[in-house]
């Protein structure tokens, strides 16, 4: 006798893909975001209604976005990559011929900051703030990148910082800065006992890619 098992909701089935091919957690959750606005925008209730007219459905909501929700291109360019995702890897129905009002994407001179004008900023930062922008700076890291940085990223003898799946999921090295031991080294010293704090409270979980919540908790178990 066969047991059946429970048929995954949209949501479920969309991140279980997700996770198949090994998109990063924060893609994940912006698709998803947009795929439940897609739906509440529409008051569809159920799978099957999704395939009825999905360009009309899509150009409607990209419109909206352009039009009414008057989002940047890029906002809009994601929210329509959300979709595309949707319904060609879970729905398995490729949209095709979209026509919709895009929002245009102007160009714009960047504005670069002198190295007094630096110095400057770094004056009114202390703490966590001053070694991440310092690391920003520095190392030329962006913003999560530098948040989810790990120890044993940072080579002290090479002097260089090893980013692990950047934008694109690819790694590159970038110099780091021998000032900046010591901020890092008062840094990690506070976070341990704050970290081993939270362990003894019950807390301390984090998000953990692929197969490393299995191995971390087989280690455990072993020990």
């Amino acid at each position: 006798m066969s047991i059946e098992k429970p048929k995954k909701n949209l949501l479920e089935e969309t991140r279980s893909i997700f996770r198949r091919l090994h998109y990063s957690i924060h893609t994940e959750r912006a698709y998803c975001d947009w795929i439940m606005r897609f739906i509440r925008f529409h008051h569809l209730q159920e799978r099957e209604s999704l395939l009825v007219d999905p360009e009309k459905k899509v150009e409607d909501f990209l419109t909206h976005l352009a039009v009414q929700a008057n989002v940047a291109a890029s906002t809009q360019n994601q929210a329509f990559n959300a979709l595309v995702f949707l319904y060609k890897q879970v729905l398995k129905h490729p949209l095709e011929g979209v026509d919709a009002a895009r929002t245009s994407k102007e160009k714009r001179v960047p504005v670069v900051l002198t190295r007094e004008e630096v110095k400057l900023v770094l004056t009114f930062l202390e703490g966590t703030s001053d070694l991440v922008v310092k690391l920003l700076y520095g190392g030329g890291l962006r913003i999560t990148e530098a948040v989810r940085l790990r120890v044993q990223d940072i080579d002290y003898g090479f002097k260089q910082i090893t980013v692990r799946n950047g934008k694109g999921l690819s790694d590159r090295v970038t110099p780091f800065s021998e000032s900046l031991i010591p901020l890092l080294t008062n840094h990690l010293e506070r976070v341990k006992a704050i970290h081993e704090q939270d362990l003894k409270d019950g807390h301390g979980a984090i998000y953990l890619p692929f197969a490393l919540s299995r191995k971390e908790n087989k280690r455990g178990q072993c020990n």
